[in-house]
């Protein structure tokens, strides 16, 4: 299996979970998924009373410079570790 194939596993296993990750955690996927899509955060900065909008905006932005593959394998990396939790 490729490291692609790996990733969208990983996406579709999350959505498989019995129970809801953390805050922080949903975050942190959030961001290496978008890193590991998209790469660098380019958008606009969301408004101050997008709170969570702005709490994705900063999580995905700390990411910058990263390479797609390491976001998209620390991505699986955090899956399996709320799989094994599951």
């Amino acid at each position: 299996m490729s490291g692609n194939d790996k990733f969208d596993t990983a996406a579709v296993e999350v959505k498989q979970l019995t129970y809801r990750p953390s805050d922080s955690e949903l975050l942190e996927l959030y961001a290496y998924y978008k890193q590991g899509t998209v790469g660098d955060n380019e958008t606009e900065k969301p408004g101050i009373f997008d709170l969570k909008g702005s709490a994705k905006w900063k999580s995905w932005n700390k990411l910058k410079g990263m390479s797609k593959e390491e976001a998209q394998a620390k991505y699986i990396e955090l899956v399996e570790t709320l799989k094994a939790r599951n």
